[in-house]
């Protein structure tokens, strides 16, 4: 499965962005997905998942709780993450994700869970 990933871009700081992700084929009920960032020199670290199972569910990461939704679209395949008054330290390249399995709720934050990555897009937000 090869995943799309588009949307990013530069931003101000206090803006917003919509990152989109199409996956090459159908996802079956039974997927997960999920958006990771990561900046240089730090880790991947979990941005928001959601687990087709449990429709509607989604998952944050701390730093992001409040200001990002993650959202799909059953018709488009298409995976969103809505990013609200953004901060310089959301820089990073975000990747979408995506697992043919439903994960636990604690394996959400594991990268390694994850089989299929998208090429990354690169948000950047001004101070």
């Amino acid at each position: 499965v090869q995943l799309q990933a588009s949307g990013g871009g530069l931003v101000q700081t206090g803006g917003s962005l919509r990152l989109s992700c199409q996956p090459s084929t159908r996802t079956s009920r039974s997927s997960t997905m999920g958006w990771f960032r990561q900046a240089p020199g730090q880790e991947r670290e979990l941005v928001a998942a959601t687990r087709f199972m449990y429709s509607g569910s989604a998952y944050y990461g701390d730093s992001v709780k409040g200001r990002f939704s993650i959202s799909r679209d059953n018709a488009a395949n298409t995976l969103y993450l809505q990013m609200n008054s953004l901060k310089p330290e959301d820089t990073a390249v975000y990747y979408c994700a995506l697992t043919r399995a439903t994960l636990i709720v604690s394996n959400l934050y594991n990268a390694g869970a994850y089989e299929f990555w998208g090429q990354g897009t690169l948000v950047t937000v001004s101070s």
